[in-house]
């Protein structure tokens, strides 16, 4: 008999997104829409991403997340 998957808390979903190796580089990490609104919510990713003092962009269905809380971000083209 399989075991049944630990359900996982929202705070400790988002807690693993800054958990990546990428974080800790400085570089991007993102995250389907779909999985936001299943695991957490788009609001306390926002929260999340707010305190770190990092940058989140929406682009297509992807949240992407710029892990470098001392650059500017600008958009090229």
């Amino acid at each position: 008999m399989a075991k049944k998957a630990k359900a996982i808390t929202p705070g400790a979903w988002i807690n693993q997104i800054f958990a990546a190796g990428q974080v800790n580089q400085g570089n991007v990490v993102r995250r389907s829409m779909h999985d936001v609104a299943k695991y957490a919510s788009p609001q306390a990713l926002e929260a999340a991403v707010k305190a770190k003092g990092y940058h989140m962009a929406l682009i297509g269905n992807q949240y992407v997340i710029v892990c470098n809380p001392n650059g500017a971000i600008q958009i090229v083209c």
